[in-house]
């Protein structure tokens, strides 16, 4: 069981490094998620980026893996207004991501959700950070 809840928590920074990095490798996919009423686009772009990677590099540390999953709590709550802005524009931006909207809608209320969860788990109890 134990080596079980060890690969989630690698699993858990391995797609936060990959999703750091990816806003690195094709920022301008990232530009048109970033609400009007947000500024500076760019500059979130990359530290959302820098943090993603940070959390994620984190969960691989036992001395800091409960640290960094609070951040990827935190980071998740402040990608909602993304999620619920891309809903707003219709669940597509030109010349990138199109979904349909049910599709937005299950990334909002169940996907954010379950990576709130997922991290929220390595933040509670110390067996999960061995």
């Amino acid at each position: 069981m134990m080596m079980v809840k060890k690969l989630f928590k690698y699993l858990l920074g391995l797609f936060f490094l990959l999703a750091g990095f990816n806003h690195f490798l094709d920022p301008e996919s990232y530009f048109p998620l970033i609400p009007d009423y947000l500024p500076f686009p760019k500059i979130i772009n990359i530290v959302s980026g820098l943090l993603e990677i940070i959390f994620g590099a984190g969960m691989f540390f036992k001395k800091y893996s409960k640290t960094a999953a609070w951040g990827i709590v935190v980071l998740m709550f402040l990608f909602i207004p993304a999620h619920i802005y891309f809903i707003q524009i219709g669940s597509c931006v030109e010349g990138g991501l199109c979904v349909p909207p049910w599709m937005a809608w299950i990334r909002l209320l169940l996907i954010q959700p379950i990576l709130i969860y997922w991290a929220y788990i390595f933040t509670k109890n110390k067996r999960y950070g061995k």
